[in-house]
C-alpha cells in the first residue's frame, strides 16, 4: 500500500482507542476503493491488536462519508470488480465495540457506514440520507434490515423511498443516533465513551453480546433466553467473573484479559 492509499483512513491511538478517520475532505469522504481497502485494513488489524479495546471511526472536515465516489459509479456498468471484494459489512464481524462519531453528511453507502456502528454519536451538523432511489439503486448492503430495526418500517420506507434529507435532531428523534453533542466535539465525546468501555467492562462480554444481539434480532424470546443460559454457565466459569467482582468490591478499575487472537482463539460456544 502506498502512503497516498494509507492517507485515505488515518489511524490514531488514543490510549485502548483506536481512531480511524475518513481522510478524503474535499469530496466530503466519498468512498472508494482504496479508502475501503485501508478502512476494512484497519479494523482487521484492530480485530487482533490486544492494545486496542474499541474503535471509533469519523470524517475529516465537514462530512462523515458521502457514500460512494460518483466519479466511480459512473464506470459500474461492469461488476465483476465488485464480486471480488470483500463483503462490505466487515466493520459488523468486528468482535470489539465499534462507535460512530457523525460530524457531518453520511449519505448512502456513507449512511450504511454508521449504521454498521455498534452506537453513533452525532454533531449537530449530521445529515442522514439513503440516497439510493435518487441515484437509480437499490437498498443496497443491508440497509433494508438494518433500518427498520432502528426506525420502525414505515420510517425505514419513507426513509429508503423518498431519499429525503434527515437533520441531526430528527435522527436522535427516531433513534438513527444514540447520543446528540450539542454543546462540544463529537469525536471527544465518543472516544470518552469508547475509553470508558476498554476500561470499565470485559472485552470477552462485550463480544458475546455483540454477538448475541446480531444472533438474536431474528429469533424468538424463548431461543434467546436458552442461548443466553448456556453463555451465562461459561461466563460463571471465565475469569473475568472474578476480576468483575472483585474490582467492585475494591473499588478499582477492573484488569481484564484482552480478547484472544484469530489464531489463537479457542471453539466458542454456537449461539
Amino acid at each position: 500500500m502506498t502512503g497516498a492509499q494509507q492517507d485515505f483512513v488515518l489511524a490514531e491511538r488514543r490510549g485502548p482507542v483506536l481512531v480511524l478517520t475518513f481522510n478524503r475532505p474535499s469530496k466530503l469522504n466519498a468512498w472508494t476503493n482504496e479508502l475501503e481497502d485501508r478502512y476494512f485494513d484497519l479494523l482487521d488489524a484492530a480485530e487482533d491488536d490486544p492494545h486496542v479495546r474499541a474503535v471509533v471511526v469519523t470524517g475529516a472536515g465537514r462530512g462523515f462519508c458521502a457514500g460512494a465516489d460518483l466519479t466511480d459509479l459512473q464506470a459500474v456498468g461492469d461488476v465483476t470488480e465488485l464480486l471480488d471484494r470483500r463483503p462490505r459489512d466487515v466493520p459488523l464481524q468486528l468482535r470489539k465495540p465499534l462507535i460512530g462519531a457523525v460530524n457531518g453528511v453520511a449519505a448512502g453507502l456513507g449512511m450504511v457506514e454508521a449504521l454498521y456502528c455498534d452506537v453513533r454519536f452525532a454533531s449537530p451538523a449530521a445529515r442522514f440520507t439513503t440516497a439510493f432511489a435518487q441515484r437509480g439503486l437499490i437498498a443496497e448492503y443491508g440497509i433494508s434490515w438494518m433500518l427498520p430495526r432502528l426506525v420502525g418500517r414505515s420510517r425505514a420506507a419513507d426513509l429508503l423511498l423518498s431519499s429525503r434529507m434527515v437533520d441531526a435532531e430528527e435522527a436522535l428523534r427516531i433513534g438513527l443516533i444514540d447520543h446528540l453533542i450539542v454543546d462540544g466535539n463529537v469525536l471527544a465525546a465518543a472516544v470518552a465513551y469508547a475509553q470508558q468501555l476498554a476500561t470499565q467492562c470485559s472485552p470477552t462480554s462485550m463480544a458475546v453480546i455483540k454477538q448475541q444481539l446480531q444472533t438474536d434480532a431474528d429469533g424468538t424470546y424463548a431461543d434467546s433466553v436458552s442461548r443466553a443460559e448456556g453463555l451465562m454457565f461459561d461466563a460463571f466459569r471465565g475469569e473475568d467473573l472474578v476480576e468483575g467482582v472483585q474490582s467492585h468490591l475494591d473499588k478499582r478499575t477492573p484488569t481484564f484479559p484482552s480478547l484472544p487472537t484469530r489464531s489463537s482463539r479457542v471453539p466458542v460456544r454456537h449461539l
